[in-house]
């Protein structure tokens, strides 16, 4: 009876989500070389440009709450410094999927975020340095050249959320506070660096804007949307097979929730849900829907339609993982992200991708 009632949630569910068999045929058609480098114009000047810059400002925010805490520690500044956080957080997200240039450079990814962590190295990295405080660490640069997994938001969270962070409150200069002080200056360096890198005219930049065959990164238009459509895919794919697979794969199967991204704090799905916005954002602040024949514009629509209905039920998830994955309820909309995400991944890889002739012979979910 209780699959039966739970496959009728589902239908109720998926209802309203268009259908991808019913995509009319494709027929490839491959936009001019002018037309691909305005889309690209745009996705770094109204997308990546500011998307840096405000994760900066978020991460200076950060940064500063921290300092306020170990300044002046008290509930409410345990309080500031958690919500400056879930900001920073928010903001990294938003911005996360370009997953490309200068941000996997130096280990800026990894250093800014390590995730996943599947055998918990970051978390027994962080308690074995609180329980045996080196205050090196806590010095400027002290964190240069230590563990990946303990330069950032991981780690930071686990001083603000996870066992003992209570004691911020009240501990005036304590070494779990400086520590956490260090790795959120760290983070704020890192994001100021990216900025630093990207507003550079001829840097980066300059690189996507202007494909040829001295580009060190694309010879020619083609290669440079190909890239910024693996954006989109690889993005999508991130949040089906690292924001939810990584702790939920369906009805059937055991579940995870302290492999949940951020569950100590409760900001699972303030990752999932910028990450979805900055998916969308992407989308529009690009352009791209200039790139399809006239008669396909509307995988743009459909796409939009998909990830809409994605981010309408993240905001309706508990923020508490445990409930999320013991409540029937909570577990249809799990099963229903997982269904429309891998929908999301088809509509951008193979309808968008085949309408401008860049999945023939190519799969962006493949790495091919």
């Amino acid at each position: 009876m209780l699959n039966i009632l739970r496959a009728a949630g589902l239908a109720v569910l998926f209802a309203t989500a268009p259908a991808f068999a019913q995509e009319e045929t494709l027929r490839p058609e491959i936009p001019a070389d002018a037309e691909i480098r305005t889309v690209i114009a745009k996705a770094v000047d109204d997308f990546i440009r500011p998307g840096y810059r405000d994760f900066h400002a978020a991460a200076d925010m950060l940064a500063s709450e921290m300092d306020a805490l170990c300044t002046t520690p008290s509930p409410d500044a345990l309080v500031q410094a958690k919500a400056a956080f879930a900001e920073a957080v928010r903001s990294w997200a938003r911005v996360e999927i370009v997953r490309t240039g200068p941000a996997i450079e130096d280990n800026r990814f990894e250093r800014i975020l390590f995730y996943p962590d599947r055998k918990s190295t970051g978390l027994k990295q962080v308690q074995a340095l609180l329980a045996k405080p080196d205050n090196s660490i806590t010095a400027p640069g002290g964190l240069s050249g230590k563990s990946v997994a303990m330069q950032g938001f991981g780690a930071l969270e686990f001083v603000l959320a996870g066992t003992g962070s209570e004691l911020l409150a009240t501990e005036t200069d304590s070494f779990r506070c400086r520590y956490g002080q260090a790795v959120a200056r760290n983070i704020e360096q890192i994001a100021g660096e990216l900025v630093t890198l990207w507003e550079a005219p001829d840097g980066v930049q300059q690189a996507w804007r202007d494909p040829g065959p001295d580009n060190p990164l694309f010879r020619t238009e083609q290669e440079a949307m190909t890239a910024l459509l693996g954006i989109l895919v690889h993005g999508a794919e991130m949040v089906r097979d690292q924001r939810i697979e990584t702790f939920y794969r369906g009805e059937d199967s055991q579940t995870f929730p302290k492999q949940a991204i951020f569950w100590r704090s409760g900001n699972t799905w303030t990752m999932v849900e910028a990450n979805l916005k900055s998916l969308r954002d992407l989308i529009e602040a690009s352009g791209m829907v200039a790139l399809l024949p006239d008669d396909q514009t509307s995988i743009i629509g459909s796409t939009d339609f998909v990830l809409t209905s994605m981010l309408r039920v993240t905001g309706e998830m508990n923020s508490d993982i445990e409930v999320a994955i013991s409540d029937d309820a909570q577990r249809q909309k799990l099963d229903f992200l997982l269904v429309n995400g891998r929908d999301l991944i088809g509509r951008l890889n193979d309808q968008y991708g085949g309408a401008i002739g860049l999945t023939s012979g190519f799969s962006f979910s493949d790495g091919d």
